[in-house]
């Protein structure tokens, strides 16, 4: 990830600038992006240093959700709008709008403090996370352990703080999970954005070389979950599939049938 990303105020000089990848972004007129702002670039798809409501329903759409799921994403610039925005005025904006110059106004108690107060990325907290919620040490975070995770973080009196860290797991869950679990690296390209132009592009494009992108929990998952009895534990089904104990005893009966009898 290049440390020259970068992010426009609405202030900055209303120069042109066409679309282009996340790691590209670069210009002289601008000041250097926090991991925080990168996590929300992609949807700044005009590279204006605003995300409009529009611009929020089209990046869900590009990342895959259905167009259910992509509106009821509409409810990010309903919440988090107005706190972006106190960096310039402390009248609303009706238009919602949510300013990237000034995204970590929006950050939430109960939440993991992967993210400091600047919208820094905290190494040793992202670590720490998965020291203490990965019990098996996989690597990846099962939907049982994200869940135990949000439980943990939840402050007193924090109901919306509650409330968006579960959006955003669930979201993370539908998005990323792959065998059951959220894997390190891709929760870790998660947070600092890069990931989802990996993931748009990859639709984009549906090559055989770089196919489209195949984590996430859809439909097919669901079904395939209750038709075992099971709903999102499908890797855990896997493992289970031959009850603990039986491979032992296939050993053990090729064990008795190989060694001859004594006379």
């Amino acid at each position: 990830m290049a440390n020259d990303q970068t992010v426009k105020t609405p202030s900055s000089s209303s120069r042109a600038s066409k679309q282009v990848h996340f790691d590209n972004m670069k210009s002289a007129d601008r000041k250097p992006m926090s991991p925080l702002q990168r996590h929300i670039a992609f949807w700044d798809q005009d590279n204006d240093g605003i995300i409009r409501p529009l611009d929020v329903y089209a990046g869900f759409r590009a990342l895959g959700f259905s167009v259910l799921f992509s509106l009821g994403s509409l409810l990010i610039p309903l919440f988090f709008s107005y706190p972006t925005g106190l960096a310039y005025s402390v009248v609303p904006d009706w238009r919602f709008r949510i300013y990237v110059s000034s995204i970590h106004k929006a950050k939430h108690g109960s939440d993991t403090g992967v993210y400091d107060i600047d919208g820094e990325l905290r190494e040793n907290m992202f670590d720490e996370m998965f020291a203490r919620y990965d019990e098996r040490g996989t690597g990846g975070l099962s939907a049982g352990e994200l869940w135990h995770m949000i439980g943990r973080n939840r402050c007193a009196a924090d109901v919306a703080g509650w409330a968006f860290s579960f959006m955003e797991f669930w979201t993370t869950w539908l998005l990323l999970q792959e065998d059951g679990r959220v894997w390190r690296e891709d929760l870790k390209a998660c947070y600092d954005g890069s990931l989802f132009w990996r993931i748009a592009d990859g639709r984009k494009r549906r090559d055989e070389a770089e196919p489209a992108w195949q984590k996430g929990y859809g439909v097919e998952d669901f079904i395939g979950g209750m038709w075992s009895h099971r709903t999102w534990k499908n890797w855990e089904l896997k493992g289970q599939q031959q009850p603990a104990g039986s491979l032992e005893e296939e050993l053990a009966k090729e064990s008795d049938q190989a060694t001859p009898p004594i006379n």
